[in-house]
């Protein structure tokens, strides 16, 4: 993306903008018109017609109202996200422990402004995703990434031992991590909230670094593995967000949400904008929900769909030798490596296959599509990589 010069005003002016945001560019994935698009982790299965119904009728009830401002507690919406996450992970929250924003990358901005800032820090372990320091810039919080081992897990002494060293206002991690799709064993997840409350964050005396899992792909985890939410009860400073745009199919909605301490919601209620859930997109989430018996069936098959193309990954040689292919509990597939992956990127899209270059050097990030999609990625990846199949 070539850089624009965002100082420079009309007429030979310049805009004052701040020094750390002058060598930035926006962020985003490519938005391409291609065949297949398979880079930015979406559900490929759109709303049937039954959801699509009660978007509208809620929707249409909302709209009657809409000279009036939104319901800024939307506790009804709240409660709706309890419900739902008592049946998907069996922990019971009540609705004022959640909180809901325009997508969990709000829903992370806020916990940025509530408790980072000037003199702070936010630390992570890399590889993870990349909108993380760019919270952090925002906020204007210290960025600090630790290092996920050679697997891309999280050794839990190594990561308890960095807590110690950086003694960070906020801990970011992500489970299922993006762009690996590593999941976090709840003792890693103890470990290092373990080494938090020993941590006293500077300028708040006897608090402790706010521990954030990520739980934007949760429910895309496989069979046995546990939530963060299950460790909420017992740590106040713990909070694990979740989106709709993911298992839900609802990215156009932007609904994101976290689960936390009633103490921890209220911060995040101190830094929210007014009003800043719409009337329209709370009726969206709310129909949404409503059917989540449907959506959440359909997640079985994308699991599916995902642990079969991983395989089909690990069956192929690339040179020779098989292709490397990170364990995934999220809707993607990390593969490699490749020697030039941007040629790999560039070939997949003049086949028509939009996927993700991205991560560690070497390696793409493939999003798990409908079973056509697939198989259109598959054979595209061995006519541009020359793959040979394992004998």
């Amino acid at each position: 993306m070539r850089h624009h010069d965002a100082t420079r005003g009309t007429g030979g002016g310049r805009l004052p903008l701040r020094a750390d945001l002058a060598d930035e560019v926006p962020y985003g994935a490519p938005q391409l018109d291609v065949p297949v698009l398979l880079n930015v982790n979406e559900n490929p299965y759109p709303p049937s017609d039954a959801v699509v119904a009660s978007i509208a009728r809620r929707v249409t009830q909302a709209a009657h109202g809409l000279n009036r401002y939104p319901d800024r507690e939307f506790l009804d919406l709240r409660a709706d996200l309890a419900d739902y996450l008592a049946v998907e992970s069996g922990v019971r929250l009540g609705p004022e422990q959640l909180w809901a924003a325009n997508g969990s990358n709000e829903v992370m901005l806020q916990l940025l402004q509530a408790f980072g800032g000037p003199g702070r820090t936010v630390l992570s372990f890399a590889p993870t995703y990349s909108m993380y320091p760019e919270y952090a810039r925002d906020a204007m919080t210290g960025w600090v990434a630790g290092r996920r081992e050679e697997d891309f897990t999280l050794d839990p002494d190594r990561a308890a031992a960095t807590v110690a060293e950086v003694r960070p206002a906020v801990i970011l991690l992500a489970s299922p991590n993006n762009p690996t799709g590593t999941a976090l064993p709840l003792a890693t997840v103890e470990a290092v909230l373990d080494a938090a409350a020993r941590v006293e964050v500077d300028g708040a005396a006897g608090a402790s670094p706010v521990v954030v899992v990520d739980e934007a792909y949760g429910e895309f985890r496989r069979r046995g593995v546990p939530s963060a939410l299950e460790l909420l009860a017992g740590h106040p400073n713990l909070a694990v967000s979740r989106t709709m745009s993911k298992a839900f199919g609802m990215a156009g909605a932007r609904v994101g949400y976290l689960a936390a301490s009633r103490e921890l919601v209220d911060a995040l209620r101190v830094v929210r904008l007014p009003y800043h859930l719409s009337a329209v997109t709370q009726a969206v989430a709310r129909a949404a929900l409503e059917h989540s018996d449907e959506l959440m069936a359909q997640i079985g098959s994308l699991r599916a769909e995902r642990d079969a193309t991983a395989e089909w990954l690990r069956g192929r040689l690339l040179d020779g030798r098989p292709l490397e292919v990170a364990d995934s509990d999220s809707n993607f597939v990390l593969f490699g490596r490749f020697a030039d992956r941007h040629a790999v990127w560039q070939g997949m899209l003049d086949e028509g296959v939009l996927i993700r270059e991205v991560g560690p050097e070497g390696w793409l990030r493939v999003s798990v599509g409908t079973p056509q999609e697939m198989e259109t990625f598959k054979a595209a990846l061995v006519r541009v990589a020359g793959l040979e199949e394992a004998r």
